[in-house]
């Protein structure tokens, strides 16, 4: 079993084991009724991040026991809406990590510049600022009119901010300076219009793109991709739903089709290592080769 961490409050340091115990099955129940319930599957989640995000939103209810919050989720749809969003807190930006751009331009364009037809899955896709990137990308390869980007998340909230495609404009300072380091070759400013305090993107670049709601551990596969991208959201599954979720890629992706994964995260340690050759190590880039 894990370790368990302090509570919130930083009031019990030392936790007894039957504490431990009680709160664990409490957790156990939550998820358990959250999936026969609504077909929400948290159950092979981290159990320390998940544990933090229950607290958290529990004292953000005004719960004090996770029980007590079981009840407000289980019999009211609003609650567990709210909760759902707290589990699946975004963190992105546009162009994350721009080093990682970059070479996906350098080592990966140059792949899809042969295919007659390319089709890209954002699984995760947050409130969609990877998903802009790679089309403004596309775009300035010449390659988005055959392109097609599936973007996905289970999160309906953050889908709809990504469909919107509007964002606040104190970011741009930081997307730009990652557009430019990601190798970008216009002035970021021509992808967007400013109002008041927030922007929006232009619709030319949502022309190609399929927004649509799809859970990692629930739902199945639904097309064939030459790309998928996954970046830093199975740092939150635990080994069981890790390989799952592996599995999941590994079927929806075209023979030498392109996996990329997130900084924190590898091919190695689960079923399918040797079904990829690395690209790039660094930038986490991986080839299925069978």
């Amino acid at each position: 079993m894990t370790p368990w961490e302090p509570n919130e409050t930083g009031a019990d340091s030392v936790r007894i084991p039957q504490e431990e115990e009680r709160e664990l099955i409490e957790i156990e129940l939550l998820l358990e009724g959250m999936h026969r319930l609504y077909g929400y599957d948290f159950r092979n989640y981290a159990l320390p991040s998940l544990r933090r995000r229950i607290w958290h939103y529990a004292h953000a209810e005004g719960v004090k026991s996770i029980s007590g919050l079981q009840e407000k989720v289980l019999h009211n749809r609003s609650s567990f809406e709210r909760f759902v969003q707290n589990l699946s807190i975004p963190v992105t930006e546009m162009f994350r990590d721009p080093s990682l751009f970059r070479m996906f331009r350098e080592k990966i364009i140059p792949i899809l510049r042969t295919y007659p037809y390319i089709r890209i899955w954002h699984a995760g896709c947050s409130t969609g600022e990877e998903v802009y990137s790679m089309a403004i990308m596309l775009h300035e390869e010449g390659l988005y009119d055959k392109a097609r980007i599936y973007a996905t998340d289970m999160n309906d909230r953050s889908l709809q901010q990504a469909k919107e495609g509007v964002y606040g404009i104190e970011k741009m300072k930081l997307f730009t300076t990652n557009y430019l380091e990601a190798g970008g070759t216009k002035a970021f400013s021509e992808y967007y219009t400013a109002k008041y305090n927030s922007v929006i993107f232009h619709p030319f670049l949502q022309k190609n793109i399929i927004f649509a709601e799809h859970n990692l551990a629930t739902d199945r596969s639904f097309n064939e991709f030459n790309v998928i991208f996954c970046r830093n959201v199975m740092i939150y599954f635990n080994d069981e739903l890790r390989n799952h979720v592996h599995g999941l890629f590994h079927e929806s992706l075209s023979h030498f089709g392109i996996l990329v994964l997130g900084s924190k995260e590898s091919i190695h340690f689960t079923e399918f290592s040797d079904a990829y050759e690395p690209l790039d190590r660094t930038e986490k880039i991986y080839r299925k080769i069978k």
